[in-house]
């Protein structure tokens, strides 16, 4: 799959630009957004070895590496969503 570059079309990927406004944006509101996705990244690790104990931490980074493997599309697209919704985020606060 070819994925977006800095050179697409509209000067930028999501990933570009959401690297962009976290550089470039209120560092205060930056922090509390990037404090809001570490509670939730860690969150969902949590929830991953409650519901599958028997796994265990390296047999859970096994079925993370298994997914960015074979669901590498979805994760992608999902990726571009997170970045969009994140600078959405961050520049409704920076206003």
């Amino acid at each position: 799959m070819l994925y977006e570059d800095e050179d697409d079309l509209f000067m930028g990927s999501p990933k570009s630009k959401f690297f962009d406004i976290v550089f470039n944006a209120n560092r205060d509101i930056v922090k509390e957004q990037l404090l809001k996705i570490a509670d939730r990244y860690c969150a969902m690790e949590l929830l991953l070895e409650k519901l599958l104990p028997e796994e265990g931490e390296i047999g859970i980074d096994s079925l993370i590496k298994k997914s960015l493997y074979e669901d590498a599309d979805e994760i992608h697209q999902r990726m571009m969503d997170f970045f969009i919704g994140n600078v959405g985020s961050i520049l409704s606060q920076n206003e």
